[in-house]
């Protein structure tokens, strides 16, 4: 697994500086399982994203393959969509209103998706692996 630390990363573990790729279905799935006990799954016949305890924190391909979802808080979402209102929007409904997020995969770039699926793995995590996924970005 690969280390998602960066140096000079402020303490919210989802402010942390990534470098400019564009995101691919492929890319997206990788950047996921980079994360402390992320493992992939499977939820309503496409690939989810999951941490310890079975929490999910990202799906691919959803409603399409040109899509992917984080599980943001809806301060976290209001936030990325005001940001990069291109590359983010909230999912329809309830799903949505409770911060799920779609990602516009051709408009996204590993530095704008990475800081997004960092918060939607923190929101899911076990607190303290949580906390010491934090204090390593530190």
């Amino acid at each position: 697994m690969n280390s998602l630390e960066e140096p000079g990363a402020s303490r919210m573990c989802y402010r942390s500086g990534a470098t400019e790729i564009v995101v691919t279905a492929e890319q997206f799935r990788r950047l996921a399982l980079r994360f402390p006990e992320a493992y992939e799954s499977s939820h309503m016949r496409h690939p989810d994203f999951r941490v310890r305890g079975g929490k999910l924190f990202a799906t691919l391909a959803y409603p399409d393959t040109k899509w992917g979802m984080v599980k943001l808080t809806p301060e976290q979402q209001e936030e990325f969509v005001e940001a990069e209102p291109e590359v983010f929007v909230p999912v329809t409904g309830g799903w949505g209103r409770g911060g799920a997020t779609s990602v516009r995969l051709r408009a996204a770039t590993t530095k704008t998706l990475k800081p997004a699926m960092a918060a939607a793995w923190c929101n899911a995590a076990p607190k303290k692996l949580a906390r010491e996924f934090e204090a390593r970005l530190k």
